[in-house]
Order: structure tokens, then C-alpha cells, then sequence
């Protein structure tokens, strides 16, 4: 049986992210014979309240990938202001801003970036935005919490 586009883009992602990691990234898929759900490992960027946390994921990938994006949520306990409830996120380039030239390693520094440059103008986590915005010492405390619970597990 041929391999599907997806299938050939998600090997050369693979291949991408081995050679050469994102700095404070990782990713791989969950089980050898699936290369549709990945897991990924996000640590915290140094000198900010992540610090010294880290944060797993799962992407999900479709046949529709490289041109649909993934479905990308965390599976550690978040506090940030583009992260819902259920761990998804809400952020533009897994959404209309998404391009087929983003690969696993251009999504995992994206979100990295994102733990410490939130976007508090569409916020998935209201409560997180209002305190980044108006209390950012609560804020801080609150997700050196969430850094320090991520090491528990």
C-alpha cells in the first residue's frame, strides 16, 4: 500500500525533528505503528515564570495534514490565557492562520513562544487573561504552580 501525503509529510517532520530539535522541544509519535498522535515535550523557557516546568502535548494529526492542521492540546495541567479547559489551544496559526509550510518543529516553538507572549485579546482561559493583565504577580505565582505541579508527574 502507497503512503498517503500525510503519511510521507509526517516521516519527513519526523526526520526534521530528530536531526535537528527545536531548543527546549521534543516530539515523537505516541506508538510506533501510528504516526498520527504525537506526543511532545515543551520545558519551560528560562527567566520566565515556566521556567523548569515541563509540559506535555498530544497532536493529532488527519489525512488532511500538511494541508489542515493538527489538533494540538496539552495534556499537563495549564493556566495561560490561549489554553481552554480541556488543555486545546487557541492559537491563530492552528486555526485560519495555518499553512502547510508549518511542520511539528515550527508549531512546538510557536507554542513555546506563546507560554510567555500570550495573546489576551481572544482569551480561551478568561480568568488567566484577566490576571495577566491586571495582577501579573498573581499570575506568575499562579503558573510557578502549574511549573512545579508539571514535575510531579
Amino acid at each position: 500500500m502507497a503512503a498517503s501525503a500525510a503519511m510521507l509529510r509526517l516521516l519527513s517532520d519526523l526526520k526534521a525533528i530528530k536531526s535537528e530539535p527545536p531548543e527546549g522541544c521534543s516530539a515523537s509519535p505516541l506508538d510506533e505503528g501510528n504516526l498520527m498522535v504525537w506526543q511532545a515535550t515543551i520545558f519551560g523557557p528560562d527567566e520566565s515564570e515556566w521556567e523548569g516546568g515541563i509540559f506535555t502535548l498530544r497532536f493529532t494529526f488527519t489525512e488532511r495534514y500538511p494541508d489542515k492542521p493538527p489538533r494540538v492540546r496539552f495534556c499537563s495541567d495549564m493556566f495561560h490565557p490561549n489554553v481552554y479547559q480541556d488543555g486545546s489551544l487557541c492559537m491563530d496559526v492552528l486555526q485560519d492562520q495555518w499553512s502547510p509550510c508549518h511542520n511539528v518543529s515550527t508549531l512546538l516553538t510557536s507554542i513555546q513562544s506563546l507560554l510567555t507572549d500570550p495573546n489576551c485579546s481572544s482569551p480561551a482561559n478568561p480568568e488567566a487573561a484577566q490576571l495577566y493583565l491586571n495582577d501579573r504577580a498573581a499570575y506568575k505565582k499562579r503558573v510557578r504552580r502549574i511549573a512545579q505541579k508539571s514535575l510531579e508527574c
